[in-house]
C-alpha cells in the first residue's frame, strides 16, 4: 500500500479564495477551489483515489534524485526544483491572482486557476503528468473530454475543471490523464486548470506565464504595503503572508487552517474540520495582524465577525462560523474515505458550533478593545448592540460549565481560562462604558469583573501542586493557563503566576522546547510553547525566552509552515495544516521579545 506523504512534505498555495497542497513529490493532493470550506477535487491528502493532480519528473525517489524548494520572495508561490541524473527542471506553483490585482485586491476575484509552470535548467529531464480529479471529496469520477486545443474538460455533479498544457496534446483516459513528456534546458512549459461551476460561468482562460508573473507581483505588491520592526522580521513577515493566504478575501474571515481532519495522533480519532473561522482565535488574530502592520485586515476581520454574530439572545454565541459568516456547519463522517494514515473518522464540518463556550465573548471584547481607537470614539449602532449583549450575555452566564479552549467532547466543566476570559469581557466593557451610550451600566459590571476574579483565584488555584490548573476542583495542569499573564489578569511575576509556568513547563514540556496541552496529550502543541515564551519574557527571562523561541521555530518545515502540532518521539508535523494559530503564535512571541510589555 503505498505510503502517504509526511504533513511537512507539503507546501501551501493560496489566491485568498481558496488554498491547495503540493507535495515534495510534485503531487497536489488537496484542492477545495471554490473557496476554504468547500468542498475538495483533490484529496489524496486523506485517501490515495480522492483525487491529485502530479506533475514530476520520472523516477522520483529513485538514485541520484533530490529536492530543493523555496517560495519566491514575500509570496505563497512555490518553486520546486528537482534534480535527476540526468538534469535539473523546476516547478512554479501558484494559485492565480486576478490579472492586475494589487495590495488588498488580492484575492477578492481570484479565477479559481491553478498556474504550474515547468523550467529545463540543465540536461534533458523526462516528465510524467498524471491529472486524475475526483471532485465532492472522492465521491465523484469525472468524464473526461479531449478539446481541440489540446487540452482535456472534467466534468462531474457541480463541477467543471479546464486542463490545458501549453504546447501538450493531452489525451484522456477512462477516468484520468497521463502523458510523458521531455524538457530541456532552457525550455518552458506553462499549465493552467481552471475551476468552474456546471451551471455557472466556465472556466477561465488564461496566459500560464503572464499570469504566473502577475500572480508573483500581486503578492510582492501586498507585502510591501506591510511594514514590521521587530525581532525576527523575516520569520514574522513569512507567517504573516500565511494568514493573508488564510484569509478569505472575499469576507475578511481567517481560516483556522486549509485542511480537515489530520490527526493529532497517527490512527487516532481526533480529526476535525479546520477550515472555518474561529471567534476564540479572535484576538489573537486581531494582534498578530495589528503587529504584523495590517490595519486594514484587522478592520475587515472585525467587520466579518460582528455581521457574523448578528443579533443574539440567551443562546450563546458560536465559537466558529463558516467563511462567509454561517452559523450552521454540522459536522458529517465521511465514511468512504481512508483518512491520513488510516487515521478515521474524515469528517466535514464541525459540531463545536453546537457547543457553550464562555471564552467566546472575551477574545470578541478583547479585539474591540484592541481597535478602540481605529474604531472612533462613537460606536456604530450594530457595534455597540453587540457590546452590550456580549457583556450582559456573560454577567449573566459565567458560573455555568463550558467545553473549555479545547472543545472537549465529554462533560462540561469550570475552566479556568474560560473564567478568566469571562473577567475579560467585563473589564473591557468597564472600559468601554463611555462609548456605550445610556444603557451601559460600569458598576454592576465592575463587581461582575471582580466577582469573577475573586472566584478564579480561589476556585482556580490548587495548593497541593502549587499552580492555577485546568479546571476548578482539578489537580490537572493545563497549558491554557498561560494565558492568564497574556491577558494581563495576573503578572507573570506574580508569586502563583510564577509557580505556575514552572510547573506547567517541568510537567507539560520537553527538553526539546515543545508543550503539551495537558498530561495525557500525545503531541506537542505549538501555540502553547509560543505561550510559555511570552510568559517566560514578562517574568524577565529574555534569554531563555530567545532560546526556546528559536528552538520552536525550528519544528516549521522546508518552507517554514507550521501545522497544529509535533510528535514528540519523531518531531513530525501533526494536525491540520497550515494552522493558523501556530503562525499566530510565533508573531505575537517574537512582538513580546522586542516589546516585553506589550499588550
Amino acid at each position: 500500500m503505498e505510503q502517504q506523504p509526511q504533513i511537512s512534505d507539503y507546501g501551501f498555495l493560496s489566491d485568498s479564495r481558496s488554498g491547495a497542497l503540493v507535495g515534495k513529490d510534485g503531487s497536489i493532493d488537496w484542492w477545495c477551489p471554490h473557496r476554504f470550506d468547500g468542498a475538495s477535487v483533490f484529496a489524496r491528502l486523506l485517501d490515495p483515489g480522492a483525487g491529485h493532480f502530479r506533475l514530476a519528473p520520472v523516477g522520483v525517489g529513485g538514485p541520484g534524485y533530490r529536492v530543493e524548494r523555496a517560495y519566491l520572495p514575500d509570496t505563497l508561490v512555490l518553486r520546486t526544483v528537482h534534480h535527476t541524473p540526468h538534469g535539473s527542471v523546476a516547478v512554479t506553483d501558484a494559485l492565480a491572482a486576478e490579472v492586475g490585482a494589487r495590495a488588498h485586491e488580492l484575492g477578492k476575484n481570484s479565477p479559481a486557476v491553478l498556474i504550474r509552470v515547468v523550467e529545463g535548467l540543465s540536461g534533458r529531464v523526462r516528465m510524467a503528468l498524471d491529472f486524475a480529479p475526483r471532485p465532492e471529496y472522492g465521491l465523484l469520477t469525472p468524464y473526461l473530454h479531449e478539446q481541440a486545443d489540446g487540452g482535456v474538460l472534467a466534468g462531474a455533479g457541480p463541477v467543471v475543471l479546464m486542463l490545458r498544457a501549453g504546447g501538450l496534446h493531452l489525451r484522456a483516459g477512462r477516468d484520468r490523464v497521463t502523458h510523458e513528456f521531455e524538457v530541456s534546458a532552457g525550455q518552458v512549459i506553462g499549465m493552467d486548470l481552471a475551476f468552474g461551476e456546471a451551471y455557472g460561468e466556465p472556466p477561465a482562460r488564461v496566459d500560464p506565464l503572464t499570469t504566473l508573473a502577475e500572480t508573483t507581483e500581486a503578492w510582492q505588491a501586498f507585502r510591501e504595503t506591510h511594514g514590521y520592526s521587530g525581532r525576527y522580521p523575516e520569520l514574522v513577515k513569512h507567517s504573516a503572508t500565511v494568514l493573508t493566504g488564510l484569509t478569505y478575501a472575499r469576507s475578511g474571515a481567517v481560516a483556522a487552517a486549509l485542511t480537515s481532519s489530520l490527526p493529532e495522533q497517527i490512527g487516532g480519532d481526533r480529526n476535525y474540520d479546520y477550515r472555518y473561522s474561529w471567534l476564540r482565535d479572535f484576538s489573537l488574530t486581531m494582534r498578530a495582524l495589528w503587529v504584523a502592520a495590517c490595519p486594514d485586515e484587522t478592520s475587515r476581520l472585525f467587520a466579518w465577525a460582528t455581521r457574523s454574530i448578528g443579533r443574539f439572545g440567551d443562546e450563546p454565541v458560536p465559537v466558529l462560523f463558516g467563511v462567509e459568516g454561517e452559523r450552521d456547519i454540522s459536522e458529517h463522517h465521511c465514511n468512504h474515505l481512508r483518512g491520513y494514515r488510516d487515521s478515521r473518522p474524515v469528517r466535514v464540518g464541525n459540531d463545536a458550533w453546537r457547543q457553550r463556550q464562555l471564552d467566546v465573548p472575551g477574545e470578541v471584547m478583547s479585539a474591540v478593545w484592541r481597535l478602540r481607537d481605529y474604531l472612533g470614539v462613537r460606536f456604530e449602532d450594530e457595534l455597540r448592540e453587540m457590546v452590550l449583549g456580549l457583556t450582559e450575555q456573560v454577567a449573566a452566564t459565567w458560573q455555568l460549565p463550558d467545553r473549555g479552549i479545547w472543545e472537549t467532547r465529554d462533560e462540561e466543566r469550570h475552566y479556568v481560562s474560560s473564567k478568566v476570559s469571562c473577567w475579560l469581557t467585563m473589564d473591557r466593557a468597564v472600559g468601554l462604558a463611555d462609548r456605550l451610550g445610556d444603557r451601559a451600566d460600569p458598576g454592576r459590571w465592575a463587581r461582575v469583573r471582580d466577582e469573577i476574579r475573586d472566584t478564579v483565584l480561589r476556585e482556580g488555584w490548587n495548593d497541593r501542586i502549587g499552580a492555577f490548573t485546568g479546571a476548578f476542583g482539578s489537580a490537572e495542569l493545563d497549558a491554557s493557563v498561560l494565558a492568564l499573564p497574556v491577558t494581563h489578569f495576573l503578572p507573570a511575576t506574580d508569586p502563583r503566576m510564577r509557580s505556575t509556568i514552572a510547573m506547567v513547563e517541568r510537567e507539560l514540556g520537553t527538553e526539546d522546547g515543545l508543550l503539551r496541552r495537558w498530561t495525557t496529550d500525545p503531541a506537542g502543541f505549538l501555540l502553547c510553547s509560543f505561550w510559555l515564551v511570552e510568559c517566560l519574557v514578562m517574568t524577565g527571562e529574555q534569554q531563555r525566552a530567545e532560546a526556546l523561541f528559536e528552538r520552536v521555530v525550528g519544528y516549521s518545515n522546508d518552507v517554514g509552515l507550521f501545522s497544529e502540532q509535533i510528535d514528540l518521539t519523531t518531531g513530525m508535523q501533526l494536525g491540520n495544516t497550515p494552522q493558523a494559530l501556530s503562525h499566530i503564535g510565533l508573531i505575537n512571541a517574537a512582538w513580546r521579545i522586542t516589546e516585553p510589555d506589550s499588550y
